[in-house]
């Protein structure tokens, strides 16, 4: 119950109305150790936790935490999305045979400079998705 009014608190403070749904997935989302998951798994995780929800509601709960700053989005391809707890600047491994998409270790990949954005515009973020196949032992 207390972890409960700490998320209506957290939610509150990034401008989101704390409703029943927004909480239970957030309770979810939310869990020590950070988390890299797609809508899917998250609507597979709430309805193995007894929540009802929709696909809908969990791609738009995912949406308005990603533009609350509460998550960040990570594209591997145009057609896959993952979902990231830790929305400090970091870099990720996904794993193409798999779809596990984790971590890279701080440090790994040296800084570079950014690159100036075209006339108009301005770089947001940079990020780096190192893409990995297992290799098959012979």
């Amino acid at each position: 119950m207390a972890a409960e009014f700490g998320l209506a608190a957290l939610l509150r403070r990034h401008g989101l109305r704390p409703t029943r749904q927004r909480i239970a997935l957030a309770n979810l989302l939310f869990q020590p150790g950070g988390r890299h998951l797609s809508a899917e798994v998250l609507h597979d995780d709430a309805k193995q936790a007894g929540i009802q929800v929709s696909q809908a509601t969990i791609y738009n709960t995912l949406n308005q935490f990603t533009e609350a700053g509460l998550l960040r989005e990570v594209v591997v391809d145009p057609t896959r999305a993952y979902f990231d707890t830790t929305t400090t600047p970091h870099h990720h491994y996904f794993f193409e045979d798999s779809g596990h998409l984790e971590d890279v270790p701080d440090g790994l990949i040296p800084h570079i400079p950014t690159p100036p954005a075209p006339e108009g515009c301005k770089v947001t973020q940079v990020e780096v998705v190192v893409r990995v196949r297992r290799v098959e032992e012979r």
